[in-house]
């Protein structure tokens, strides 16, 4: 068994990312955090159940104890992003990297991310290949900080594309902290899923939501953690 992961995790370092880093590093923006959200966007999320994460992202991000996690850094500001996967091919950025310093910056990010159309995407679910993307979008975008995270949220396990341990190798080979947001459902083992393949670097963590219902509650739960950057507790629930 554990020569099986060793040369799982071999395979993984080995693996070349989806896009090529840049020649030389421009001088980057300092920030306190570099936070990519992944939700899960592919066909088996119902459109109440996608309007339900949309909006629970955005209702989320202008709560005032986000932007008062924000400020309570030592730079005042983080980078985020927020993206849309499903298979292997199947990934888009829906709000690009932004700069999150004020009401004003989290008011336009939320706006975007409502506004966007849905994108249906078709295959199956493949965590590994979305932490993938994530890992590529964190090593070359504009920012700098000493924290690095990937919030990763799916309603099912690896059913297509790279399993998830082989994405989670990558992130760990760069200090990227996976975090995740396993929507439960008829299907508690999914946690346990999260826990063993998917979470992973410093102060990892997940939070669970048993429903769509319940989404909101753990998307606000986790962000102001990541933001705040609590590192002294393996799990949260509910």
């Amino acid at each position: 068994m554990m020569n099986r992961i060793w040369i799982v995790l071999l395979l993984a370092l080995s693996l070349p990312l989806p896009f090529s880093w840049p020649a030389a590093a421009q001088e980057k923006i300092k920030v306190d955090l570099e936070l990519i959200l992944m939700a899960d966007g592919s066909g088996s999320i119902e459109y109440d159940e996608f309007l339900l994460q949309r909006r629970g992202y955005a209702k989320v991000l202008r709560d005032r104890r986000v932007i008062d996690s924000i400020r309570f850094g030592p730079k005042g500001r983080i980078a985020l992003a927020y993206v849309e996967w499903s298979g292997p091919e199947f990934k888009e950025k829906i709000v690009q990297w932004t700069m999150i310093q004020t009401k004003q910056d989290i008011e336009a990010f939320a706006k975007r991310l409502e506004d966007h159309p849905r994108e249906v995407f078709y295959g199956g679910t493949a965590l590994g290949d979305a932490i993938l993307y994530g890992v590529s979008s964190l090593e070359t975008n504009k920012f700098v900080s000493d924290r690095r995270v990937i919030d990763l949220s799916a309603d099912g396990s690896d059913k297509d594309g790279l399993d998830a341990v082989v994405g989670r190798a990558q992130a760990l080979a760069r200090r990227i902290t996976v975090n995740g947001l396993p929507i439960v459902g008829e299907w508690p083992e999914l946690e346990i899923f999260f826990k063993e393949n998917v979470i992973g670097g410093p102060g990892a963590f997940y939070v669970p939501a048993y429903d769509f219902r319940d989404f909101e509650i753990a998307v606000r739960k986790k962000l102001i953690r990541e933001i705040v950057g609590y590192d002294n507790v393996a799990t949260a629930g509910r």
